[in-house]
């Protein structure tokens, strides 16, 4: 019997699972393959860093700014004033980092584990089944906490939500390319388009960049993704900076992540609670998602904690995790980018590009729209 078992070992779970380790529980963590690489841009901030200090020892470069563009390449800049700095990782050395300190805090890990059931008895959910090549196992726990992404068969099997809607995804494109680029590596480069979604070029150092785009809602049944990401690698604009046409391709893949924000109302029920993006913690205006993710594994092990020292598994100690400070500061945040996100893409960005323009004109004005993209740490 485990005092948590973990669905996932991403960001999240692994967040989560170092956290309740720390604190002297048996956590077992639950993943399909350590070597799988999530589809992700890759951009982790300064606050992630700050958690994770182990990061210093990868081999990523210091974003200290950012190019915002809207669908016309009308340019809002943003440097940092701070020492701080972001970064941009391949996520299969950044999981397996996080998840490699959950191992050293005490977290068991299980690899090549499927998870595609409850376990239940009168009623409460109590351990979850999981198949591999070799077996079909069984693993109790006090609490059961998903953390398995947006495809998780789990989190509808739980009755808190069901299968996405397609206005309720972005469906992106993702690729490591390597080969001659003219990218600042100090920058990320972010690109509002025409249709209702984004694009990005992000600098990994070493001749390498993760570039994307993805399409959100109602722009999913307008585009095809691959036809668009092949468009923007073709836009005179982006030839500038990535012209080298025999660019060798380190990976790809397609994929989907939540779109319209937190799924609040579906965060917890008795010995459950859902974290990342199996409760919907992606903003909703560029897809950034991992520090949020790591921020809601935070707060569903200082629940799953108080929970266990209570000996109360139930929905009248868990509805605490929907009400912690952090996820109601994200609830809201992506609350008013989703806001923002609807109003940028009207009239194929035709306000967006009269906010950014404006912005080169009015230093006052810039600094209102960059708070609207960019937080403070």
């Amino acid at each position: 019997m485990y005092d948590v078992v973990i669905s996932g070992a991403g960001p999240s779970g692994s967040h989560c699972a170092k956290i309740l380790a720390e604190a002297g529980y048996r956590v077992a963590l639950i993943e399909k393959n350590t070597n799988w690489r999530k589809p992700c841009g890759g951009a982790v901030s300064s606050k992630v860093i700050k958690l994770y200090p182990e990061m210093k020892k990868l081999n990523t470069p210091k974003i200290v700014g950012a190019k915002l563009y809207s669908a016309s390449y009308h340019l809002l800049e943003h440097n940092r004033a701070d020492n701080l700095y972001s970064t941009v990782v391949d996520r299969l050395e950044f999981d397996n980092l996080i998840r490699n300190v959950a191992i050293d805090a005490g977290a068991e890990l299980f690899d090549r584990n499927i998870s595609f059931d409850f376990i239940s008895k009168e009623g409460n959910l109590i351990g979850i089944k999981t198949k591999s090549k070799e077996e079909v196992k069984e693993f109790f726990g006090k609490i059961l906490i998903l953390a398995d992404g947006m495809g998780s068969r789990l989190a509808i099997k739980s009755g808190l939500r069901s299968k996405w809607k397609v206005e309720d995804i972005s469906i992106s494109k993702a690729a490591i390319l390597e080969g001659e680029n003219k990218l600042d590596e100090k920058y990320i480069y972010i690109y509002f388009r025409y249709y209702e979604g984004y694009a990005w070029i992000f600098p990994m150092g070493e001749r390498q960049f993760n570039v994307g785009c993805g399409t959100s809602a109602i722009g999913n049944l307008k585009h095809n993704v691959n036809e668009l990401f092949n468009e923007f690698l073709k836009e005179p604009k982006i030839k500038e900076l990535i012209p080298d046409l025999n660019r060798k391709v380190i990976w790809s893949s397609t994929y989907l992540l939540p779109a319209n924000g937190v799924l609040k109302n579906s965060l917890f029920a008795n010995n459950l609670m859902l974290i990342g993006d199996t409760a919907g913690f992606v903003s909703p205006i560029n897809g950034e998602g991992i520090y949020q993710s790591i921020i809601s594994a935070g707060a569903a092990a200082e629940v799953a904690i108080e929970a266990l020292e209570r000996k109360d598994y139930s929905t009248t100690i868990l509805r605490k995790y929907k009400k912690h400070p952090n996820v109601k500061q994200i609830v809201n945040n992506f609350k008013a980018k989703l806001a923002a996100r609807n109003l940028f893409t009207e009239d194929q960005g035709k306000m967006l590009d009269e906010m950014f323009e404006r912005t080169e004109k009015d230093q006052v004005y810039k600094d209102k729209v960059l708070g609207i993209f960019f937080s403070k740490d």
